[in-house]
């Protein structure tokens, strides 16, 4: 399939989008592989230590609440909390394993050279991770909310059988969402070259592009930004009858809420913005915005390294009980079932921890 000139100037996957206006063997060729290995590098390890931790602990805590010998190891016991961080975390493990390496190939080789298989399914398992990535950011800032706000209701609503069926509406909401791209992405030939692209065009692409910028971005966005606005409304209120300490880590609480929101909007917002752009403009092909567009790879490449740090190792529980699962694993052989400690993560709640892992 041969492309227009015209064409070429919205085609963000063929070579004169992706390379340098200079041509030739320039400085990110070899950037880029150092940047995008890094980025795949820190977002595999946080995000299997997330799992392993919370897995681990999660197993053993689950047989240490029986008491005496009858409690026995063994059984899973994850709050809804708990639940979303570890979807997140294997979201964001798929995103990195099954993206990052073939997307950085668009910067440093003249033509994609996987097959259409691997072209459909890479841009696929993109968006569908994306998706479950960011619902389910939306789905713990409404879980943080119904916990501190609405704390009377809390018990009822926030359970690990409601937590799985959030999860199940959410994959399968991803999944569904992305099969246009699947329909649609595939090789075309350009120059002389194959490249993998999307051929697609009217006005029901128009409408594609704008309602998954609504539902991938701006509604996600915007519940988000309500839902922690609120709890931050609410524990200002509660700081006037609260200890230093209290105060000091309600303090804490704000300023990770504030940088979970700044981190979101900031992450996504360039991808979201180059896409409206060349689906309903012209995208110019300068150095500039070449140089836009990597930078916007990187930042949602680098969100999925961000989310455990932000949603985890921020979290002085969770540091502990990393210590502690990989103490016991690699230096010391584990402790007795009745010596295991039951421990807890900071995440936006009244009091200085209440969700257990």
């Amino acid at each position: 399939m041969a492309l227009s000139e015209n064409d070429s100037c919205s085609v963000p996957d063929l070579p004169e989008f992706n390379q340098s206006v200079d041509g030739g063997h320039t400085p990110e060729s070899v950037i880029v592989p150092v940047v995008f290995g890094l980025i795949f590098v820190l977002g595999v390890v946080g995000n299997i230590l997330v799992i392993v931790v919370i897995g681990k602990v999660g197993y053993s805590a689950g047989g240490g609440g029986g008491g005496g010998s009858g409690g026995g190891v063994g059984r899973r016991s994850l709050s809804p909390t708990n639940i979303f961080i570890l979807n997140l975390s294997v979201a964001d493990l798929g995103f990195l394993l099954f993206c990052v390496p073939f997307q950085a190939t668009i910067y440093t080789l003249p033509e994609w050279v996987f097959g259409a298989f691997l072209c459909t399914f890479v841009h696929y398992i993109f968006t569908v991770n994306m998706l479950v990535s960011i619902f389910t950011l939306v789905a713990m800032s409404v879980d943080r909310y119904i916990a501190v706000v609405r704390s009377n209701k809390s018990l009822s609503v926030r359970s690990p059988r409601n937590a799985l069926a959030g999860l199940c509406v959410i994959w399968t909401m991803s999944l569904v969402c992305s099969v246009p791209v699947a329909k649609h992405q595939g090789l075309i030939s350009y120059h002389n070259g194959t490249f993998c692209w999307e051929d697609w065009a009217g006005a029901s692409k128009n409408a594609y592009k704008v309602t998954l910028l609504v539902l991938g971005y701006l509604l996600p966005l915007l519940l988000i930004s309500c839902c922690y606005t609120k709890i931050l409304f609410h524990l200002h209120k509660k700081m006037k009858n609260m200890s230093k300490k209290s105060e000091r880590s309600k303090k804490k609480t704000a300023q990770t809420v504030l940088l979970v929101v700044t981190v979101f909007t900031i992450c996504w917002m360039p991808h979201h913005i180059i896409v409206m752009w060349a689906e309903f403009g012209t995208f110019p092909l300068t150095q500039a915005t070449y140089v836009f567009r990597l930078v916007s790879h990187c930042l949602s490449y680098g969100n999925s390294c961000v989310n455990p740090i932000l949603y985890a190792f921020l979290s002085e529980n969770f540091r502990k009980a990393c210590r502690k699962v990989f103490t016991c694993y690699f230096l010391y052989p584990p402790p007795p079932t009745e010596n295991v400690v039951r421990f807890r993560m900071e995440n936006f709640s009244t009091t200085h921890s209440t969700t257990n892992i």
